[in-house]
């Protein structure tokens, strides 16, 4: 079994090497945005982002997601004390839009099209792996197992993309260039030695 390996302060979980995963949005229909029992988590700078993008996407959103909003704001702390996206009835993510029977992401959709400068919380966009901050100071990058992914797990092993890859973006977004060519370099030392 691999360590834990760490990258320039970033403890990174053997699994975001090991596994493999491919988001597939015709078998899955977006069903981790109304799935849960709390919102995506969010950083005080994200919500700035969400709130500048606010007016853009208003339209986009169902009415009670908006009479949530207009009640709690864009993000309310869950029960852990984390700081997350508001909800509906106490599920479905505010910013959830559907198209085709598939639920998107009104904030990602707006972004697309060229109408907000800002994307999606990184939480979102790094899924299925969740980053936790570590009272050292450090950052966990730890891959989550969730079941509505199962169609996630099978194309990603069907086209043999593992996480670290698939999230190739979202993690460069995160971390950097530079980080991300680490994360690569120490991918294909692990691969050399056998251990991939």
């Amino acid at each position: 079994m691999l360590p834990i390996i760490e990258i320039d302060h970033v403890l990174v979980s053997p699994d975001i090497f090991t596994e493999c995963f491919c988001c597939d949005l015709d078998a899955c229909k977006g069903i981790c945005c109304v799935e849960g029992d709390a919102g995506a988590p969010v950083t005080l700078d994200e919500i700035g982002g969400i709130e500048d993008a606010l007016d853009t996407v208003w339209n986009d959103l169902s009415a009670n997601a908006q009479a949530v909003i207009d009640r709690q704001g864009v993000a309310y702390n869950d029960r852990d004390g984390d700081l997350v996206t508001s909800i509906v009835g106490g599920k479905d993510c505010v910013f959830t839009c559907y198209d085709n029977g598939c639920c998107l992401c009104a904030l990602e959709k707006a972004y697309r099209e060229k109408r907000t400068k800002f994307c999606k919380p990184i939480s979102c966009a790094l899924y299925p792996i969740r980053e936790k901050r570590l009272s050292n100071g450090m950052v966990g990058l730890n891959y989550h197992r969730w079941a509505v992914c199962k169609d996630a797990v099978k194309k990603g092993r069907e086209l043999q993309l593992p996480v670290y890859k698939f999230l190739q973006g979202p993690l460069t977004r995160r971390f950097g260039e530079q980080w991300y060519n680490e994360l690569l370099k120490t991918a294909e030392e692990l691969t050399k030695a056998g251990l991939l």
